[in-house]
């Protein structure tokens, strides 16, 4: 009960790459850099556990972000054809890949950090992958002219990564879809079954991780545009929970999300977002306690996991795994308190 773990990212040391911004460049290249990648992957790992983390992750140190790290070894993907566009349904722009042909896989995309990440604990291990819809909100599509037959494209690609994943010995396997807080009618239309189709088969635990995105000021703004109460949920989360997925990430703290929205979720394993990834502000224990004292109100203890609202990449180190500690002090909390 309450077990706890993470979104996804954490912040990478200085000597990895910039700190505390997103898409942070490289400060090594060559073999240098994979060396580096690696001890990144196994410090982050040793402070999860070290701040109480009971299914932890390689936290992304090896990638710059969490989609394109998985297109850097996508054949169909042109990375020197760049498209202006809005994305999250223009909630900011960003310059996008083309996709200019069929799409295929090189090969095992990221199957260095998560032999690195296996080998480094003997806790549960999460890996993240990032969902079909929100692949394709993320790319500009010069080749398939249908966003359904190119996410489902992406999919298949991505039940590949997940199949080795679970070879490798991965525990949990996380498809990051913010993508369904945005295209609501799509994401239960399509989008929630391209989703399990990259899930497919799978014998390792899969999750969905669903939020209102990192703290970073486009984020914000949007949240501030959306009022007094977030019912986004409302709409995506019977799809889900008539789906194979087995978990949903979540976003809690600090957050206008109508808590009582947990109980559309009446099969899955709900990780409920105890802290929050917007603030620099290290929650007490007694805090993450309250939230997910606040969550069993609508969903039985059992199913409950602690987590973070969203990935904590651009925060400092200092701050994320401060954040960390809370988390799994406050889940301590909750479990005497039930």
């Amino acid at each position: 009960m309450f077990e706890t773990t993470l979104a996804g990212s954490l912040p990478k040391p200085s000597w990895l790459a910039t700190p505390n911004v997103l898409w942070a460049p490289w400060t090594l290249s060559g073999q240098p850099l994979f060396e580096a990648k690696d001890d990144a992957t196994l410090l982050a790992i040793r402070r999860q556990e070290e701040a109480g983390i009971d299914i932890v992750s390689d936290g992304e140190q090896a990638r710059q972000h969490f989609v394109h790290g998985f297109l850097a070894e996508v054949d169909g993907v042109d990375f020197d054809k760049k498209v202006r566009m809005g994305i999250r349904n223009n909630r900011y722009d960003a310059d996008c890949p083309t996709v200019t042909a069929p799409l295929k896989r090189r090969r095992f995309v990221h199957e260095r950090e998560a032999r690195v990440a296996r080998a480094a604990t003997s806790r549960k291990l999460k890996f993240t992958l990032p969902g079909p819809m929100t692949l394709i909100d993320t790319l500009a599509d010069g080749y398939y002219g249908d966003r359904v037959k190119m996410a489902f494209a992406f999919a298949e690609l991505l039940n590949q990564e997940a199949r080795d994943l679970e070879k490798l010995g991965v525990d949990v396997i996380q498809f990051d879809e913010p993508a369904f807080n945005v295209y609501l009618g799509e994401t239960v239309e399509w989008g929630v079954p391209a989703l399990e189709k990259a899930a497919e088969g799978l014998k390792c635990t899969t999750a969905v991780h669903i939020c209102y995105g990192y703290g970073i000021e486009a984020n914000i703004k949007w949240k501030e545009a959306l009022g007094d109460s977030w019912r986004q949920y409302e709409q995506t989360f019977p799809a889900l929970d008539r789906s194979k997925i087995q978990q949903v990430s979540l976003e809690c703290r600090q957050s206008h999300v109508p808590p009582e929205l947990m109980k559309l979720l009446k099969t899955k394993t709900v990780l409920v977002g105890a802290i929050d990834v917007a603030s620099d502000k290290i929650e007490t224990p007694e805090e993450v306690a309250e939230t997910l004292k606040l969550a069993t109100q609508f969903v039985d203890p059992e199913r409950i996991q602690a987590c973070t609202n969203c990935g904590m990449a651009p925060m400092t180190l200092g701050t994320a795994y401060g954040k960390l500690r809370a988390l799994a002090e406050g889940s301590a909390l909750a479990r005497k308190a039930i």
